[in-house]
């Protein structure tokens, strides 16, 4: 199975902003552990913080691979067109948030991508990315 991690703005400062909410572990630390622990996935790890090259990477991987995990990140709040171009992919794409978004400010409770992925993950730290694969790694049985 091929599952393809995107993360959005802010992500590549895990480990080292906000430890408090996100932690201390870097995603490249992270990616080390979820390889260990899922050797029968081929994952592509992409990041970045601008919104089309995330949009591109979602056209990319969205018909090359299983599945999708996406931390869309501030994006989520503010991209039509990461949400469009999550509906117009075939492959399922899992929302995933380390923070629980529905607790901190009001304009992070409305979300471009939740109602055009499969589900969506909030508020449980780095677990939400496992849970995610778990649930895409589920699909296949």
């Amino acid at each position: 199975m091929k599952i393809a991690i995107i993360n959005g703005p802010n992500l590549n400062l895990l480990g080292k902003r906000e430890t408090d909410i996100y932690g201390n572990m870097s995603f490249d630390q992270f990616l080390s552990q979820l390889k260990a622990k899922y050797p029968q996935v081929v994952f592509s790890y992409f990041q970045s913080n601008v919104e089309g090259e995330l949009i591109n990477e979602i056209q990319k991987t969205g018909y090359e691979y299983d599945g999708i995990v996406f931390n869309p990140a501030g994006y989520t709040h503010t991209s039509v067109a990461i949400g469009d171009a999550i509906a117009a992919i075939k492959a399922p794409v899992v929302e995933v948030h380390i923070s629980n978004v529905h607790a901190r400010e009001d304009f992070r409770k409305l979300s471009h991508v939740s109602g055009k992925s499969a589900g969506s993950i909030f508020g449980l730290g780095l677990k939400g990315y496992e849970l995610a694969i778990e649930y895409l790694l589920s699909r296949t049985s």
